[in-house]
């Protein structure tokens, strides 16, 4: 047997490894960054009143409606808006524009898989910038030959937010920098940090709707940038790519009524975020860095097999989202998302019970 061709397949896999894949029927949840298990119920009303129009095509008004929600939501024309099923639906296109165009890429880790996944699956010859902790980008890593570059604010496994003009002094002509904000809405000061509505070469700014609004099973998103890069993704899609459900939902979410939900979810995120950081730090837990996104990486406790103490929370009800799947982390790392006090309650009562061998 071809040990490269062994470890080449499980590197895939570890790729391809969400933290839905872990989950337990009854155990806590910290694996899923998802805020919720449902939509608000203003966002329900507002999609199943669409229910009834499903018998016609999609698109038309809605779209240009939802292009144009997205558009004033960032401050920019709708030439620089393409509406997305999913980021993950913008990683796909991004990665087929990077083998049209024979482009090297890089990408900056640890970081959310699924882009480097996805360039891979199309044939794009990919170099890892990874940062040691505590995680923080230097432009200078960068390769000058990297002609499309995918980086994560705030980066999902870390949470790491990282400034504003560090990600900026990526962009150049010639080159496709691509951000991934999925979950910038809800960070502190998320209008001083995004990149979105910025007018830089290549910029493409990849925003998910799933994570804050709890609807990951309808699949929404949007990019914002280079009108020429998001023109040529655009022109690469199928007839209708985004349901009347799905133009419904960007359109709510991105619109004036979800303005003060938006504003009292991100405090709530804030809260329940320091929170949790001090009832860890309390318990004795290894906060990796200071958190500045939905969830917290965490390290587990010295001179333990750390993924028998994760097979042990698991055995205890809990669901941490293992790291050793992303490049640049070990088993040493767990991701663990913003949650409620009674949740993280129990959390520390079987970190604690596991770590002692109870």
């Amino acid at each position: 047997m071809d040990c490269r061709a062994g470890t080449a397949a499980a590197e895939w896999e570890d790729l391809r490894h969400h933290g839905d894949a872990d989950l337990v029927p009854g155990a806590l949840d910290f694996a899923v960054n998802v805020r919720g298990s449902q939509p608000p119920a203003w966002l329900r009303d507002r999609i199943a009143a669409r229910v009834a129009d499903l018998g016609g095509y999609p698109g038309g008004d809605d779209d240009e409606a939802a292009v144009a929600a997205v558009a004033a939501r960032h401050g920019v024309g709708g030439d620089r808006v393409l509406l997305l099923g999913g980021a993950s639906e913008g990683f796909h296109l991004l990665a087929g524009h990077a083998a049209r165009n024979s482009l090297r890429a890089a990408v900056v880790h640890p970081s959310f898989t699924e882009p480097e996944l996805e360039l891979r699956r199309a044939g794009v010859a990919v170099d890892r910038v990874l940062l040691p902790e505590p995680f923080r980008l230097d432009p200078a890593l960068v390769p000058v030959s990297a002609g499309l570059v995918v980086v994560g604010n705030p980066t999902n496994p870390t949470s790491v937010l990282h400034p504003r003009d560090t990600l900026a002094a990526l962009c150049r002509e010639g080159r496709v920098t691509v951000v991934d904000e999925a979950f910038c809405d809800v960070v502190d000061d998320e209008a001083g940090h995004t990149l979105a509505g910025r007018d830089l070469p290549g910029l493409v700014v990849l925003r998910s709707l799933t994570k804050t609004w709890a609807v990951a099973g309808l699949r929404v998103g949007y990019a914002v940038g280079d009108p020429e890069v998001l023109a040529d993704l655009a022109a690469h899609r199928p007839h209708w790519p985004l349901g009347t459900l799905q133009l419904e939902a960007i359109r709510a979410c991105v619109g004036p009524e979800a303005d003060g939900h938006l504003a009292a979810i991100t405090a709530q995120v804030r809260a329940e975020r320091g929170e949790m950081v001090t009832r860890l730090r309390s318990a004795g837990i290894t906060v990796a860095v200071e958190p500045e996104a939905p969830f917290v990486l965490v390290r587990t406790p010295a001179g333990v097999d750390p993924e028998e103490f994760r097979r042990g929370l698991l055995r205890r009800g809990v669901v941490p989202r293992r790291c050793d799947t992303f490049p640049g982390l070990d088993a040493t790392y767990l991701r663990l998302a913003v949650r409620p006090g009674t949740m993280v309650d129990e959390l520390v009562r079987a970190w604690r019970a596991q770590a002692e061998g109870e």
